[in-house]
């Protein structure tokens, strides 16, 4: 936001205000153009936007002022929260995959695709949602995620019953639709409300949210909802649960309408200046998509996150059917184990945001985990039958440490190759690519683990990660988004519509 001199209203709001020159050729680049490029570009821009590029040019330079804004810290939380209930709706039936199959008169399979759809809602409405994102904005986007995680938490309460499985898969149709509206923001909010020392972690502590959920969701349902004989108390059990979702998931979306902002008086970073000062008819949904597709490290990074994130969806769909072969009646400790995974994914999370937000090093750390979670889910695979729950524990903390943790290593690194292309698209198709992969692993995952053995399954997995271990060595660490905050300004242009 270039300053216009008379901004002194409202500035209680703000904190740590930094005011320096941007260079022209940085607001030249955000109308559709690179210096020396004229040639190249000449019909991505408009008489007008010459003409103001050259203005810019002869002016030399002007004045951006960046703050960051005390609010952001009470959006990241309020995203935090209701990120982290729908996450709970997701696996609060596979960590009780037994009682709910037994609940409903199902098989596991049925009770398994209340989790996968999740993942294939999210395939089909991943262009429309960033669109979305784009066209109308943040405080839009996360007002419909929150009002479906609330709506869709409250059908489940009719579902109260044997025989009322449709009710509830209905129920999660719902959440799952809203994920697709929430997967997506981790990146968009650090990047437009937080300066470039703390995006990093903003993003970590974004993503912990919906780790958080996954953790309260392994290990709340089985105390809530112990296996019982008894029907009745089993439907007491179930409406305690269903319930206080509803209405957390409901005060959650007030206070989205009340905190959310589309965004901070002032940006945060010149990177946020730089995108802010283009003018909204210069860009193009379509043509952003295509150079996403066009950029090949994001292409392979694509394809790496979609197999990391796809293996944690299936390890934690499958996880009680994994503890359950081997340690029968051990439904509890297998939630307290999904539990371990989770809060050490947690841990991880904020160690690496930290680490990125300091070295700035997203190739080597991707790469790094991407190793280090290869050997952490081999060790499980082969400690898994030892009939010693504490190594399984143990284990499992170690694989959730490194899995988990690299959620926002892949979402941060993303941003950086791809910038100023809109954090929110490159997130929602990293997110996409995961649930492709996820369907797939959870489906095949199930399929070994059925009719072969949880090692068959986890072996299969272990392959596959030491593929994307390979792609992820080939990606080419270009930081876009770190070079515009040191004044580098060698980037490629925004996604502009062919006749702009």
């Amino acid at each position: 936001m270039v300053e216009d001199g008379g901004g002194g209203g409202g500035e209680e709001e703000e904190e740590e205000g930094e005011s320096a020159a941007m260079p022209a050729a940085a607001l030249q680049r955000c109308n559709g153009i690179l210096p020396g490029s004229e040639a190249q570009g000449g019909g991505r821009r408009a008489g007008g936007a010459a003409a103001e590029g050259e203005a810019m040019l002869a002016a030399g330079s002007v004045r951006a002022e960046t703050r960051v804004s005390r609010r952001r810290l009470a959006v990241l939380a309020v995203f935090s929260l209701y990120s982290l209930v729908n996450a709970f709706q997701w696996i609060q039936y596979s960590i009780l995959s037994n009682v709910f199959a037994g609940f409903y008169g199902v098989s596991f399979t049925e009770i398994d695709w209340l989790s996968v759809v999740y993942m294939v809602a999210y395939v089909p409405l991943i262009l429309p949602a960033t669109w979305l994102l784009d066209t109308r904005g943040l405080r839009t986007t996360a007002l419909l995620g929150a009002g479906l995680n609330a709506l869709g938490a409250w059908v489940k309460c009719a579902s109260l019953g044997p025989g009322r499985y449709p009710v509830t898969l209905a129920a999660q149709i719902v959440c799952a639709v809203a994920q697709v509206f929430i997967l997506g923001l981790p990146s968009r909010i650090a990047s437009v409300w937080f300066g470039p020392k703390e995006v990093s972690t903003a993003c970590a502590v974004a993503v912990l949210g919906n780790q958080l959920g996954t953790a309260i969701g392994f290990l709340l349902p089985p105390v809530l909802v112990p296996n019982t004989p008894d029907i009745n108390l089993m439907v007491h059990n179930i409406s305690i649960m269903f319930y206080g979702t509803a209405i957390v998931s409901t005060l959650l979306f007030f206070l989205t309408g009340v905190v959310f902002e589309e965004k901070p008086k002032y940006p945060p970073s010149h990177s946020q200046a730089v995108l802010q000062s283009m003018p909204p008819e210069d860009y193009s949904y379509k043509q952003s998509i295509i150079n996403l597709f066009k950029n090949i490290p994001f292409v392979l990074l694509l394809i790496s996150y979609g197999i990391m994130t796809g293996v944690f969806y299936s390890v934690s769909t499958l996880l009680n059917q994994m503890i359950v072969t081997y340690y029968e009646g051990e439904e509890v400790n297998a939630g307290r184990i999904g539990l371990t995974l989770v809060v050490a994914g947690m841990v991880g999370s904020i160690i690496c945001g930290l680490w990125l937000d300091y070295t700035k090093t997203y190739k080597q750390t991707t790469l790094i985990v991407y190793v280090l979670s290869f050997i952490g889910l081999l060790v499980f695979t082969f400690t898994l039958d030892l009939g010693y729950l504490i190594i399984v524990f143990v284990t499992g903390g170690v694989l959730g440490f490194f899995m988990t943790g690299y959620l926002p290593v892949g979402f941060e690194f993303a941003v950086e190759i791809t910038y100023p292309e809109s954090e929110g698209t490159s997130s929602g198709l990293l997110n996409a690519s995961a649930q492709v992969f996820g369907i797939l692993f959870t489906l095949v995952q199930g399929k070994l683990t059925t009719d072969y053995s949880p090692r068959a399954g986890n072996l299969f997995l272990c392959a596959w990660i030491f593929v994307g271990i390979i792609l992820t060595a080939l990606i080419k660490s270009d930081l876009r988004r770190h070079n515009v905050n040191s004044g580098i300004m060698n980037l490629d242009v925004k996604a502009v519509s062919g006749d702009s």
